[in-house]
């Protein structure tokens, strides 16, 4: 039989072969710890999706789903993200913040997955990862920013919050999605391997989610705030900040205010709270 016509196997890409369930599960849902159930699904259109759908049945938060492949995974302003199958982590978490952090600071939670995310990789795949504003994940490739991940925070009914996390891990060049894309592999990382890059993002999102809610969702108390602004790359530089109903102000990004929004320094010496938008990287005059 040729390889053009065998039937399809989880092991037929080597280079790229499947997680470990049962020994992620084994390591990532201890007593007393944040992570209840761990689940991977072969493929699915949208993990953020059918964790919302489920999320009504579920007792408590905690809940894992991962994908090996997404066919229909979702982005800010309904973005498509789409890579090859076991290529990357797609996953997302059901979390449900409590009475104790007001509702007002559940927007906080994409950008401490960011933070999470990036730390926990920094250590695990040995890649300086940086932050664009407000829940892009880049990594430098050859000198370039190039994104190689992202997250989508989402409501579920009103007490659950389904956090979505998506990372190339091993695209090449001839698989990324946009030419401004990127992956751990085009990066350099020490290391590929997705079982312990998995490990190491939801260990740092239970941290970090832990110390945030036991603050009260206070971003200064619990470290959230400074550690954004430390990892974020939109901030010193001038950007372009384009808004809903086709409007755009051009500034210099000088800070991340209490509630998680973009500060502009704009021109004449005003300055405009961002919080929502696409915001795009310029070049500095000359």
């Amino acid at each position: 039989m040729t390889p053009e016509n065998a039937p399809a196997s989880r092991w037929n890409d080597l280079e790229r072969p499947p997680l470990n369930e049962s020994a992620l599960r084994h390591a990532l849902l201890q007593p007393g710890g944040l992570w209840t159930s761990l689940d991977i699904v072969p493929s699915t259109g949208s993990t953020n999706s059918d964790l919302a759908a489920r999320a009504a049945s579920l007792e408590g938060e905690g809940a894992v789903l991962v994908a090996e492949e997404q066919t229909a995974g979702r982005g800010r302003l309904d973005r498509s993200w789409t890579s090859p199958a076991r290529s990357g982590l797609f996953l997302s978490v059901l979390l449900r913040p409590g009475k104790n952090v007001p509702t007002e600071r559940w927007g906080w939670l994409p950008l401490l997955a960011g933070v999470a995310c990036a730390t926990g990789l920094a250590r695990a795949a040995g890649v300086d990862m940086s932050l664009k504003w407000p829940n892009d994940l880049l990594v430098k490739v050859n000198g370039e920013e190039r994104k190689t991940g992202g997250i989508l925070a989402e409501r579920a009914g009103d007490d659950a919050v389904v956090v979505g996390i998506g990372l190339n891990v091993t695209l090449r060049a001839d698989e990324l999605p946009v030419p401004g894309a990127g992956s751990l592999a085009l990066a350099n990382a020490i290391s590929t391997d997705r079982d312990p890059l998995l490990r190491a993002v939801l260990r740092s999102l239970e941290q970090w989610y832990g110390d945030w809610r036991e603050a009260g969702g206070d971003p200064g108390l619990s470290g959230v705030q400074e550690a954004y602004a430390a990892g974020c790359a939109t901030l010193g530089r001038p950007v372009r900040a384009e808004l809903p109903g086709e409007r755009s102000v051009i500034g210099e990004a000088v800070a991340i205010d209490g509630d998680g929004r973009l500060v502009l320094s704009t021109e004449g010496g005003g300055r405009q709270a961002i919080s929502a938008g696409d915001i795009v990287h310029l070049r500095p005059a000359g």
